[in-house]
């Protein structure tokens, strides 16, 4: 990675763009030195995550939001997540398929990244993802989730504006519910507004907002669209800059992002603690016999065993410092 390069994403040029975030979805050796480079230039997107279940008409929303932002000449970089395959690895990524319509306009950067494997319908990188297209200028960012139900909150972590997509038939609200996704959104569509039941569907997802939302200084729109059809999209986009405006005068913006940033810290303190425990928690398996090993001795003696060699290293570097 040259300074050059750096200069040339945040100028938005979409080449070295698509290169750090395939440094990111892949765990180069430039990963850090990239994300490290932009991170004082990001902060300035409107990050909406797209999530509801599969066949709800996600990928049309997306096609149409993005038409929306252009006609109001916002830049727009769009991150739309497939599921990886278990048995080959490989993600089909449909969704650049869905979104051809928007190829050659160079104000518009889509990525398409498998799941490889994560359960919250997000893929590892995405935040990465997120935060170069942010430094490259995108004035909208658009997270379109893989739609796998109950495992999609962690949306949470990526997105400003959190939308929850609906159809008749679906059987998606009381799931929903369930899942605690009707806690997170920030405004409902029920796409595909033309086939029979959404005024059932409206009436069922009203009485549900009014148990969880009844106290919320922002009150989530319910907003009818046929996606393939065009319609509701002005809604939608209009819906998400009233959002963006509520965010910005409540305060609430900032407390969010700092939320997300202390849980993110968190994640990735733990990923480095893991990879340490990991030599500890095999050794103390290994000498147990099966049946015989109580799991929270187990754990109190690799916790024991991992705070003397942590102490044991600070004390030799003490000493070594001592000497010099």
């Amino acid at each position: 990675m040259k300074p050059t390069e750096v200069q040339a994403l945040l100028n938005g040029e979409q080449r070295p763009l698509a290169r750090a975030i395939s440094a990111a979805e892949n765990r180069t050796a430039e990963h850090r030195a990239w994300m490290k480079a932009v991170y004082s230039s990001t902060g300035r997107a409107h990050i909406t995550g797209m999530t509801g279940s599969p066949g709800s008409g996600k990928s049309s929303l997306v096609s149409g939001l993005v038409k929306q932002f252009r006609a109001a000449d916002k830049t727009v970089g769009v991150i739309a997540i497939d599921p990886t395959s278990p048995f080959s690895g490989g993600a089909l990524l449909g969704d650049r398929v869905r979104l051809r319509d928007h190829e050659g306009d160079s104000g518009v950067f889509v990525r398409s990244m498998g799941t490889r494997g994560s359960l919250g319908g997000l893929s590892e990188a995405c935040l990465d993802a997120v935060r170069l297209m942010d430094a490259a200028g995108y004035d909208e960012i658009v997270i379109e989730t893989v739609g796998v139900g109950q495992s999609e909150l962690d949306i949470m972590q990526a997105a400003d504006t959190i939308a929850l997509v609906l159809y008749p038939s679906g059987g998606d609200v009381i799931q929903a519910f369930k899942a605690g996704i009707m806690e997170i959104a920030d405004l409902f569509v029920i796409n595909k507004a033309d086939l029979p039941g959404v005024p059932q569907l409206k009436s069922e997802l009203e009485d549900l907002l009014h148990l969880t939302k009844s106290n919320s200084p922002w009150q989530p729109p319910v907003i009818e669209a046929v996606a393939t059809e065009q319609k509701g999209i002005e809604a939608l986009a209009e819906a998400i800059g009233r959002h963006r405006l509520h965010l910005a005068e409540s305060g609430e913006k900032q407390t969010r992002r700092k939320g997300r940033l202390e849980a993110e810290v968190t994640r990735r303190v733990t990923e480095r603690a893991e990879a340490e425990w990991r030599p500890f928690i095999a050794e103390a398996v290994k000498g147990s016999e099966e049946n015989e090993a109580d799991p929270y001795d187990l754990a109190d003696e690799i916790y024991r065993s991992w705070r003397k060699k942590i102490t044991a290293t600070s004390d030799h570097h003490e000493e070594t410092e001592g000497t010099r």
